[in-house]
């Protein structure tokens, strides 16, 4: 009798959990990012973005609907951070991987890490969400010119879509869209 109650209980009342990384380099937006999405799904004020530091080591977050529960986990950009991502490999059900669409500079080093993190064996197939972050700023590198420099097509046979937003308004949120790249 204890099991079938057990059993209702569970079915009645677990969600299923799902954990998703937010990664990409230094400065790049992943916690503004986190905070903007805290804050629409929410529906509470999160922390402003002028008051976002960079992350050193881990900054989690949860959202829960009436089926799922998604575990944000933003881990640091820094190149000496990087090697405690893999840490976090196993456990993940999908990435996002956050593009400071504005600074032209750090694009090498963001395809090179983002290379890295699909070609491990723990996230194969693994849902790819690439996010052009700061849309909001001038000389902003268009969503056309981005997919070709990082060659996202030819990255990897995983479902894969493409989201120009600016984290620091959240309007690309709400509004939906993106790209489907696979």
């Amino acid at each position: 009798m204890f099991s079938l109650f057990y059993g209702l209980w569970k079915y009645v009342f677990t969600k299923d959990e799902f954990r998703v990384l937010i990664l990409g380099v230094d400065k790049a937006g992943k916690t503004t990012l986190l905070e903007k999405l805290k804050s629409i799904y929410l529906k509470r004020e999160g922390l402003p973005p002028d008051r976002v530091v960079p992350t050193v080591g881990l900054n989690i977050g949860r959202i829960e609907d009436a089926n799922a529960k998604l575990v944000f986990w933003d881990l640091g950009g820094q190149v000496g951070l990087r090697t405690i991502w893999e840490k976090y490999y196993d456990e993940a059900h999908a990435i996002i991987y956050v593009i400071d669409a504005a600074t032209a500079s750090s694009f090498e080093d963001a395809k090179s890490a983002l290379e890295k993190v699909i070609r491990h064996e723990h996230l194969t197939g693994a849902p790819l969400l690439i996010v052009a972050n700061k849309q909001d700023l001038p000389g902003v590198v268009n969503d056309e010119e981005l997919a070709k420099f990082f060659n996202l097509k030819e990255l990897d046979e995983r479902p894969c879509m493409f989201q120009a937003v600016s984290a620091y308004d959240g309007d690309a949120f709400l509004a939906g869209g993106g790209s489907n790249l696979a």
